[in-house]
């Protein structure tokens, strides 16, 4: 998703520098006319903006490497760091109070439309934090998403808002997974049951956007199992220190992780279909079936 960011901001005319630990990503960029830069410490006085799109609070927290030789610390006061990853609400409270520690403000602003939407410029972001960073990342924020919703002052309630999306999505998916192992089990053509299901009401955008990607047997990640694995793991430690049930999600979160132990982390998060015994899936175009 970063590269497709940073595509989007390359075509607003934006000046952009980047930095990914994959050589080739870095030799898309900087075809495209972007800055690949070596190093993280080389990117950290090149611009006042900065967007960290990783996987998990801690390497968000690892690229940021708090400290005399981290990035935090070599940025220009007032700068502005906008941190995508799906992290918890405290971990963000935590990461924009150790920034502020340098004169640096935080948008706390998880993003949702995976890859497609991302390299369309397409995002919904969920963020919050000063008004001033909202000011001062106004364009680059336009450029990457067709929503961005203001969601408070205070880090954390982005974080907090994108864990209940984490929710719903992997909540649908599984479910979406299990309708179709049911039903191709019952011997429902799987092209027809996706076709009536999703003008139906039993239809969801997730079961509309992923069963396309079983029915070609096309398992590449556009969002991996392993994301849900985290995702719905973070939702469920937040209602452990809150003592609420989340029955669903439990169930769902069984179901990516049984399929993660399989070996299928990988893979597209929809593989959790895999785990379902006694059922031909559709095969990719390419394979003898």
């Amino acid at each position: 998703m970063g590269l497709g960011m940073a595509r989007s901001l390359l075509r607003a005319g934006l000046p952009v520098w980047g930095y990914d630990i994959r050589e080739d990503v870095r030799q898309a960029f900087s075809a495209e006319g972007g800055q690949p830069v070596s190093g993280l410490s080389d990117s950290a006085a090149l611009s006042d903006l900065l967007f960290i799109v990783v996987v998990n609070a801690a390497q968000t927290e690892q690229m940021l490497w708090f400290g005399e030789q981290g990035i935090a610390a070599r940025l220009r006061p007032g700068s502005v760091v906008i941190a995508c990853a799906t992290i918890s609400a405290a971990a963000a409270r935590r990461i924009s109070g150790r920034l502020a520690e340098h004169q640096v403000l935080m948008l706390d602003a998880p993003i949702s439309g995976g890859a497609v939407r991302a390299e369309a410029g397409e995002l919904t972001i969920m963020a919050s934090g000063p008004q001033a960073a909202f000011e001062r990342a106004q364009t680059a924020l336009a450029a990457v998403a067709a929503k961005v919703y203001r969601l408070g002052e205070e880090a954390g309630q982005g974080s907090q808002i994108k864990l209940v999306n984490q929710l719903l999505a992997g909540v649908h998916i599984a479910a979406a997974a299990e309708a179709m192992a049911y039903g191709i089990r019952q011997g429902c053509d799987p092209e027809a049951l996706y076709e009536v299901i999703s003008h139906s009401a039993g239809n969801s955008w997730m079961f509309e956007n992923r069963v396309p990607h079983l029915l070609a047997g096309d398992y590449r990640p556009r969002s991996a199992v392993d994301i849900f694995v985290k995702d719905l793991g973070l939702v469920l430690d937040s209602a452990q220190e809150a003592v609420f049930p989340l029955p669903l999600t439990a169930s769902a979160h069984q179901m990516f992780k049984q399929a993660s132990a399989s070996g299928l982390g990988r893979e597209d998060d929809i593989a959790v279909v895999k785990i379902f015994p006694g059922i031909n899936l559709p095969a990719a175009a390419n394979e003898e079936i």
